[in-house]
Order: structure tokens, then sequence, then C-alpha cells
């Protein structure tokens, strides 16, 4: 719950991603979460045809989208919204969330012992525009045996996270280098947030 001296939101994050939000946090930016209802049908679907990469751009532009109509439907303040999505790519192929534990078992023996990509798209709208930058990174990831997934699965999390792993978390274990920005990997690069921030001179501390 905010307090009194908690500083003045400067700018809506619409997601509900608490790395995001600890990301934020992490270099000094006052914002306030906005509880953005989801579309109704499947989570964020792919095209048919539609590239893996031009389909996580879509899919934040479309958060950012969804997010200020909510503001506007709630009237809330005029601030900046800010709204990003995240995946997981091997071989051309979106790996998203995964919808059971066997779904991310199979996820991450696919992942193990290769390497993937991680796109992270950023949109902001700010002044009635809307802004974007994408983040690439290269991951490689160990060859893992089937009981230590298993017992990756049992920790609960892998639920939730494109590609069925979390960087930031026990999943550290598995990945031998990347190549690229890590706290993309986590769900928010923090270079390129900066770099839009700055674009609608909102500058950090």
């Amino acid at each position: 719950m905010p307090s009194d001296r908690d500083p003045a939101p400067r700018l809506y994050l619409a997601s509900a991603s608490p790395r995001r939000r600890e990301l934020l946090m992490q270099i000094g930016l006052a914002h306030r979460v906005l509880d953005v209802p989801s579309p109704p049908g499947e989570d964020e679907p792919q095209h048919a045809g539609e590239p893996a990469a031009d389909y996580v751009r879509r899919t934040a532009r479309e958060k950012a989208v969804r997010g200020e109509q909510y503001r506007q439907d709630m009237n809330l303040p005029r601030l900046p919204l800010l709204a990003a999505d995240t995946t997981v790519i091997l071989d051309g192929e979106v790996l998203g969330k995964p919808a059971d534990r066997d779904h991310a078992i199979h996820m991450l023996m696919r992942l193990s012992g290769s390497r993937h990509e991680v796109h992270t798209a950023v949109a902001l709208f700010a002044h009635d525009r809307l802004h974007e930058k994408v983040s690439i990174t290269q991951v490689w990831m160990r060859p893992l045996d089937s009981d230590e997934v298993r017992r990756y699965c049992d920790s609960g999390e892998p639920y939730g996270k494109a590609g069925a792993y979390g960087i930031q978390g026990l999943a550290a274990a598995f990945i031998e280098r990347i190549d690229g920005s890590y706290t993309g990997v986590m769900g928010l690069p923090l270079f390129e947030t900066a770099a839009l921030l700055q674009r609608v001179d909102i500058a950090l501390p």
C-alpha cells in the first residue's frame, strides 16, 4: 500500500510482473502498476505465419495500447505508460509460458544444451505517441538431465515465465553465458527502457 512518503509516480507500468516492477525500482523510477484486464480468449496468441520477432513487438504494442485505453476508461491522471513483452525463441519458434508441468519439462529439455534468443520489446505510450525498442539476447543453456529439470519444475519457478525458466532464480545455474542484456532476459531491458524514457524527457535519478 503506498504511503504518504512514497514519491509521486512518474509513469504507469502496464504489467503484473513483479520482476519488471523490481527493475524499475532498481533504477529509482517511481511508478504505479496498472492491473489492465487481459483480452478474452487465448493469452497473447501468435498469428498464423507471423515471425517470432514480429510477434513479440506486436504484443508489447498491444499491451501499451490496452493500458492507455484502460487509463482513459478509469479516468486516471495522464502519465506515460510502459508495457513490455518477453519471449524465448528457439530455431524461429516462440516458446511461451508453460501450460503445465509436462509442458515446462518439454520446453526445458528442448532448450537443454542449445543456444536460443530472448526478445524483449518495450513500448512506451507518451504524449499521444507510441515509442518502441527491442532487446535481443543470445542465451546458451548447458545440457540438463531429466532429473534436474523435474526438480526445477517442482520448485514452481518455471510457471508464468517465457521458456519455462527465470534467469534471476534457480535457473541461473543452467545458463552457461549470454550475449546481450541480462535485464532483458529478466523481462525489462533497462538500457533500452532508459533510452525510451529519455526520449520523452523522463530523467532517471
